[in-house]
């Protein structure tokens, strides 16, 4: 173990920034509401989507359903075509169609508007980066004072204030180190100092000591959740708008998780040393791959499904979702359920391969 620290930590992030971290944010999902319905409307789209910058996936009817997907996360942002947008072009003198220009005492009037998930700043900077350039393309023009822009409006953190992006986050950074620690030592401590006989000859089978081991220590990881949080709010002025239930919820559900995933490392290690050390190749790809520091939008496929094998990533979406957007987590279902799954599976395998013998 000590050789593939050596090795291992610094190949491991070579891979991750050299590949999997990347700042220039590609293929964004958004969606779309279109009132136009008009050919040029579909020309929009399709010069936007040629940027790359976002991939359109979904097509909503009106944009209450657009926000409650914007919400829920299932897009980043979503563009909303007005039925008027040919008059909004046409107004503009750099389109040449005939149409009389928009005076200097008028105010020309958006294109169209994006509707974005504010909370993730680097998000927020990407789609803001489209507020002229495809307008620009699609006119054949360079910008200038009077080229068509779109409007952007930032939903649950329009002052862009990094803090509050960054403090959810980092409750979930914080759970993943503590409670893959607390537990990945837990079955060769009882080895080491010499309490395995007295657990031999108990009852108790191995899925209640698996059990006895975890639920302890969710209480401690809760306490770890007001502390930051409390703090947050007090010092940052993070807001926490959803529903406290809704956050504890989740909370559990990842805490749970996380410490079955420390029994896991806890029953393959033969020390605690070993223990300690197999924790950091988990506790590398959570933080950088989880979407804390870098969009998850931004990660190449790969790099996209190891990131969702790890209960990390999940509970960074519920989480923020709850904190930020005031989420339901059933809205989350899909996070819910694999948190789910990952705190039985791993409960089996830690406690088939836990031997109530000294071998």
């Amino acid at each position: 173990m000590t050789f593939g620290m050596v090795v291992m930590i610094p190949l491991i992030q070579l891979m991750l920034f050299g590949f999997a971290i990347n700042t220039n944010i590609r293929h964004i999902p958004v969606g779309v509401v279109d009132h136009s319905q008009t050919g040029l409307s579909r020309v929009l789209i399709q010069t936007i989507g040629a940027t790359q910058v976002v991939r359109f996936t979904e097509t909503y009817i009106n944009v209450q359903q657009a926000e409650a997907a914007v919400a829920s996360a299932k897009v980043r942002a979503v563009l909303v075509i007005p039925k008027d947008v040919s008059q909004r072009m046409v107004r503009n003198p750099s389109v040449g169609l005939g149409s009389p220009p928009a005076t200097d005492g008028e105010t020309s009037r958006p294109v169209a508007q994006w509707i974005v998930d504010g909370s993730d700043t680097m998000i927020a900077a990407a789609i803001k980066s489209l507020r002229a350039m495809p307008l620009t393309e699609l006119l054949g023009k360079p910008a200038n004072r009077n080229t068509p822009t779109f409007e952007v409006a930032l939903l649950y953190n329009p002052e862009q204030r990094t803090a509050v992006n960054i403090v959810p986050g980092l409750v979930a950074v914080i759970l993943t180190m503590t409670m893959i620690m607390f537990t990945s030592a837990a079955i060769v401590r009882e080895s080491e100092r010499g309490n395995m006989e007295m657990l031999i000859t108990t009852p108790v089978r191995p899925i209640e000591l698996m059990l006895g081991k975890i639920i302890p220590y969710m209480f401690i990881g809760a306490l770890q959740v007001t502390i930051i949080l409390g703090l947050g709010n007090m010092i940052f002025d993070v807001p926490v708008n959803g529903s406290l239930w809704q956050l504890t919820g989740a909370t559990l559900l990842f805490i749970a998780a996380s410490l079955t995933l420390g029994l896991v490392i806890s029953t393959i290690a033969r020390n605690q040393l070993q223990s300690m050390q197999m924790t950091v190749f988990v506790l590398l790809p959570s933080i950088l791959l989880s979407g804390f520091m870098f969009p998850y939008e931004g990660m190449p496929a790969a790099a996209q499904y190891i990131a969702e094998a790890l209960p990390a990533t999940h509970f960074m979406r519920l989480i923020r979702g709850v904190v930020l957007r005031d989420v339901e987590i059933i809205d989350m279902s899909f996070d819910v359920y694999w948190l789910i799954l990952f705190t039985l599976a791993g409960l089996a395998v830690a406690s088939l391969r836990f031997k109530k013998s000294l071998d």
